[in-house]
């Protein structure tokens, strides 16, 4: 432990969640204290080295991190030593699989679950690619199926179907890389809609069928859930930064004012927006600032975000579970802060539409209570559900055999 004045004691109940994100590095501290999550620090650092979701320069965004956690430290006054890493891109592919073991009628137990899920997960791979998460969605027994726990049941025959996220290996070990030079260690590598997922949803709204976006800077990400499963992943590379852009060309302003801008004024549609408001635009060159109706900058932004709203909404319909989500729609991430958003999302997917902040949680609650920081609380939430269970460093072999050693052992991960 470095520095004599760093708090101690209660280390091992820390968890902390880092979510590395395109326009902005998040670090948030929570405690586990009598089963529940109490948040104790947050620190925030705007991201200069990835592009889409994908590190593309190591010193920047080691530096960004190294920023991010010291705040988060001396918010909390503890030293931090490990975190849970979100990853995201447009290399993340999801698919389903499903396995079959027999038990020739006897008692069902942990290692005929370990059996049918290893079955399950047994799919061509290629090369650069490696597996994430392997998420149990539902087990059939005998032909009766919506098992959630099959242990301890009768049968001849058992069944498994499977969530299987995998990721780009390079993009898993770049995200290693720069957490482990930042002088920390990874306790895992978490999808981050999963994280986000963990914040924002609640039980009955996984139940009954619910989609969560997540529309943070470089990337969109897409979950849906249904009878508590999850049925389906997906990443877009098409998000708030395109949005930022947008804005940047059409008020010929620069990146940073349009950022402002977005985030101060605007609106993802047009008719929430009254005739009379104006917005002041900064020029580029030492120009003069210029004064513009606030309709014309909805006028940009509407039709970005419907096209990212359209191309989540193409995807749902192409997997056929549409008409599981009774529950509607959650919007998270960043650029669901944008006043009219919601609306927007209604309009496309004919469902009801809510803004996702985290919940579940104590402690400094008012600090984490937006959709922006729901992948950071959630990677938090999940690490306290799954802590113990993992643990790997970079020098210790190949670090991928140990994720995929590790992934077997999660298989209670989601009852």
């Amino acid at each position: 432990m470095e520095g004599g004045d760093e708090k101690v004691g209660k280390k091992d109940s820390l968890v902390v969640g880092l979510d590395i994100g395109t326009t902005k590095i998040c670090t948030v501290v929570g405690e586990i204290s009598g089963g529940q999550v109490n948040i104790m620090g947050l620190g925030t650092s705007p991201s200069k080295g990835l592009r889409k979701g994908v590190v593309v320069n190591i010193e920047s965004t080691v530096h960004s991190i190294k920023k991010a956690v010291e705040e988060a430290e001396l918010m909390a006054g503890y030293h931090l030593t490990s975190v849970y890493a979100g990853i995201a891109g447009g290399h993340i592919k999801g698919i389903n699989s499903h396995g079959v073991i027999a038990v020739k009628n006897r008692e069902i137990g942990p290692n005929d679950v370990k059996r049918v899920i290893d079955a399950a997960s047994a799919i061509a791979m290629p090369m650069d690619r490696e597996v994430i998460h392997i998420i149990p969605q539902e087990f059939i027994v005998d032909d009766q199926d919506g098992i959630k726990d099959p242990v301890g049941m009768s049968g001849m025959r058992l069944e498994g179907r499977v969530h299987i996220v995998t990721g780009a290996i390079t993009s898993a070990q770049n995200i290693i890389k720069c957490v482990n030079k930042a002088g920390l260690d990874v306790d895992d590598i978490v999808l981050e809609q999963l994280g986000s997922s963990e914040a924002v949803l609640t039980p009955e709204e996984k139940d009954l069928g619910v989609a969560i976006i997540d529309i943070g800077g470089g990337t969109t990400d897409l979950v849906i859930f249904s009878n508590g499963a999850i049925k389906h992943t997906s990443v877009f590379s098409l998000a708030g930064s395109h949005i930022t852009n947008d804005i940047s060309m059409g008020l010929r302003t620069p990146a940073e004012e349009a950022e402002k801008i977005k985030i101060k004024y605007g609106c993802a549609l047009v008719s929430l927006v009254r005739k009379d408001e104006t917005i002041e635009v900064p020029s580029v060159g030492g120009r003069k600032p210029r004064v513009l109706s606030r309709q014309t900058l909805a006028e940009i932004v509407e039709p970005r975000v419907e096209e990212i709203l359209t191309l989540v909404h193409n995807e749902v319909v192409r997997t056929g579970f549409a008409n599981l989500l009774a529950s509607g729609i959650v919007l998270t991430g960043g650029s669901a802060i944008l006043e009219g958003a919601p609306e927007l999302a209604e309009q496309i997917f004919n469902l009801p539409v809510r803004r996702g902040s985290p919940v579940g949680i104590a402690g400094l609650v008012d600090l984490v209570a937006s959709p922006m920081y729901a992948t950071g609380v959630g990677l938090v939430l999940y690490g306290s559900r799954n802590k113990g269970r993992s643990r790997f460093k970079v020098g210790e072999g190949n670090i991928f055999s140990k994720v995929t050693h590790r992934m077997r052992e999660w298989i209670g991960e989601f009852f």
